[in-house]
């Protein structure tokens, strides 16, 4: 397997499990970003020789392990709808919704944790160890119910119980923390250094990353052989971005696109550090995350080097927005969509009504919201907006009453 740090530049070749760069991790970048993530790069005369016969690459002919058990975990080959009535009402005339809710757990983390578990095999091991808010840990622990592995998850007490309850439910070994994810992401390194276990922590794992990318590869293939003008994507630790924009930029080394799209990356304005080290131009921690967004709520981002230098090679930008935005999205996507996605997922569409309404997208571009995960992980983000009626007796009349009083016509 062939490495190459985003950090200090170093090519690594090993045949060894690795997690960082050898020679730079644990070095501090500026004020904050850890050094040392490494990108897994394509052995591209494989790829070519795997996709010479076909039209569209398989997405899985361009991951580094050849999987074999997808039909048993089938990730990816999510939907890419055209909400027509939402477009139509906020002035897009080309836009995609890629559902990354119709994976198995519900997220897109799901992609990486197949080719995790191809890596556990690879590697001649049974147990995997993570750290998680609640999406990564989920996805895991299907797979891990799925393909017959041990769980180990670290968890912040303050995850969402919906996502906390589908980890247990599919058997993992679940250990709620005092304390926020970054917390649980070192106890979880401390854990597998001790215990052993694979590691599967995002951005530590330079396989979560390449996990990921297969959504691009989609993407590219649904548009028929075109890329996207623009790409929001929602952005924590940098990983799902990272991730898609290499999927992009491992399509370019391959000579089947000739440019990268402008990949956007949204942020909560309470989970903000990759907006502030672009916008700033040096790279920035927070002390603490205040969004109820919380796949996207990471202090220091993980994959924050990374994530800037792609920021620069697809010509992107940073786009934060606040928490009644991020609500009054995901209402939106709900009724004039018919698509229930978590906050996080939410927060794209937000940016996006954002950048047109400030002018700095006409609505006439080709647009791909990237929604990584279903709604149904985190109920108690809509408990606010939604109130049940009381129960109306049993009479046509007393039907027609009530739906007068809502101020509705009986037909």
């Amino acid at each position: 397997m062939k490495y190459l740090c985003t950090s200090c530049g170093e090519a690594i070749e090993t045949h060894e499990l690795i997690y960082r760069c050898p020679h730079c991790s644990g070095q501090s970048a500026g004020n904050g970003f850890q050094r040392g993530n490494l990108l897994i790069q394509m052995d591209i005369p494989r790829v070519q020789k795997k996709c010479a016969a076909k039209e569209f690459p398989d997405p899985l002919d361009l991951l580094p392990l050849d999987i074999q058990e997808n039909k048993s975990f089938p990730a990816g080959n999510t939907p890419l709808i055209e909400p027509n009535t939402l477009g139509k009402d906020y002035g897009f005339s080309r836009l995609f919704c890629k559902m990354e809710g119709t994976n198995p757990s519900g997220s897109l983390k799901d992609r990486a944790s197949l080719l995790v578990a191809a890596q556990v095999r690879h590697f001649k091991m049974d147990t995997v160890v993570l750290a998680s808010t609640g999406n990564a840990g989920s996805a895991m622990s299907c797979a891990g119910a799925a393909l017959g592995l041990r769980v180990i998850l670290f968890v912040p007490a303050t995850a969402p119980v919906e996502k906390l309850m589908q980890s247990l439910f599919y058997g993992a070994r679940v250990i709620p923390i005092q304390g926020s994810y970054d917390d649980a992401f070192a106890l979880s390194l401390e854990y597998s250094k001790k215990f052993g276990g694979l590691n599967r922590n995002t951005a530590y794992n330079p396989f979560t990353i390449e996990g990921k990318k297969t959504a691009a590869i989609e993407i590219y293939n649904q548009l028929q052989g075109r890329i996207p003008d623009l790409l929001y994507i929602p952005v924590g630790d940098g990983v799902i971005y990272t991730g898609i924009c290499k999927g992009f930029e491992d399509l370019l080394k391959l000579g089947l696109i000739k440019k990268l799209p402008r990949c956007i990356a949204v942020q909560a304005q309470g989970s903000n550090a990759i907006h502030l080290s672009f916008t700033q131009g040096s790279p920035q921690i927070l002390k603490k995350t205040d969004t109820m967004a919380d796949s996207i709520a990471v202090c220091s981002p993980a994959c924050g080097e990374p994530a800037l230098q792609y920021l620069e090679k697809t010509r992107g930008w940073t786009v934060e927005v606040n928490d009644e935005e991020i609500l009054q999205a995901q209402k939106e996507l709900a009724s004039k969509a018919g698509i229930f996605v978590e906050p996080s997922s939410a927060a794209v569409w937000a940016g996006v009504k954002q950048e047109k309404e400030s002018h700095r997208i006409t609505g006439e571009e080709e647009i791909v919201l990237l929604l990584t995960g279903t709604g149904f992980k985190d109920m108690s983000a809509i408990k606010k907006q939604i109130k049940i009626p009381q129960a109306v007796p049993c009479s046509l009349d007393k039907v027609e009453e009530f739906i007068q009083s809502q101020g509705s016509k009986t037909f």
